[in-house]
């Protein structure tokens, strides 16, 4: 069953989170629709294919999908990527350093001419045509927590998919139901982040970006979408959180 996290007329932003069982880590993945373009965002692996492939088909016909993002190449992310190649004709955008990757989830030729690498800087992407296109922007969020990264923003519906970043992990989090205070979330939030998110520096940066950004949500991969006051609360944190190389130091490089 799919969570709507935005519809205003022929927009409209779709999540679902429920699709990975008890054998994997939790995770989210997102269906845009503007008129006939649809996009889908981080469709997981295999784990979650047949389910999202079917409750999608409730709200767009994924044959038709015009794109697969990726904001990375973690198995969670796109494994499931042959399958999707098979089922449509979208072109798939990630980071052009992990063009080279995708293709190890698929037979082999099956990427070629399919992939779109995206270029450090990011892009307003432009999908679908005519009446029915929209745009859709790949933000910088390299090291956040893979090398080469990507978040995406929905102008429309004020969404940033965030990717990793804002995961909140556990049995207790429910995914469908939207964070508006950040304190209590923390628990669920702070380890993940110390250990998967490679500085501050770099999450300074981020914060830097985004806060140029109008954002009604911010949606991560992994748990519950953060909204109203949320929202800055949680850019104000990871600028001053510590992790990553942070916390290391010659304690945790020893000899076995």
């Amino acid at each position: 069953m799919a969570t709507i996290l935005f519809k205003q007329g022929r927009h409209q932003c779709l999540m679902f989170s429920e699709l990975s069982g008890s054998e994997g880590v939790q995770s989210n993945q997102f269906l845009l629709v503007n008129g006939g373009t649809g996009a889908i965002l981080d469709p997981g692996g295999n784990l979650a294919y047949n389910e999202l492939f079917l409750g999608m088909a409730e709200h767009f016909p994924p044959q038709r999908l015009a794109a697969i993002l990726a904001s990375h190449a973690d198995p969670d992310i796109i494994a499931s990527l042959d399958r999707w190649l098979t089922a449509t004709e979208a072109t798939v955008y990630i980071s052009r350093l992990w063009e080279r990757f995708a293709p190890h989830f698929c037979k082999p030729g099956k990427t070629r001419g399919r992939i779109q690498g995206l270029d450090d800087a990011g892009a307003r992407l432009r999908l679908g045509q005519g009446d029915d296109a929209f745009e859709l922007w790949a933000l910088p969020a390299h090291f956040l927590h893979a090398e080469g990264n990507f978040h995406f923003y929905d102008p429309v519906s004020r969404i940033l998919f965030s990717g990793d970043l804002g995961a909140s992990l556990g049995g207790a989090v429910d995914p469908t139901q939207r964070v508006r205070e950040l304190g209590p979330q923390l628990r669920h939030m702070e380890a993940f982040h110390r250990r998967y998110m490679v500085s501050n520096k770099v999450l300074r940066l981020w914060a830097d970006m985004v806060s140029q950004l109008p954002i009604d949500l911010i949606v991560p991969q992994h748990g519950a979408p953060l909204e109203g006051p949320a929202v800055q609360q949680f850019i104000d944190w990871v600028r001053e959180l510590s992790c990553g190389i942070d916390l290391m130091g010659s304690a945790q490089y020893q000899l076995p």
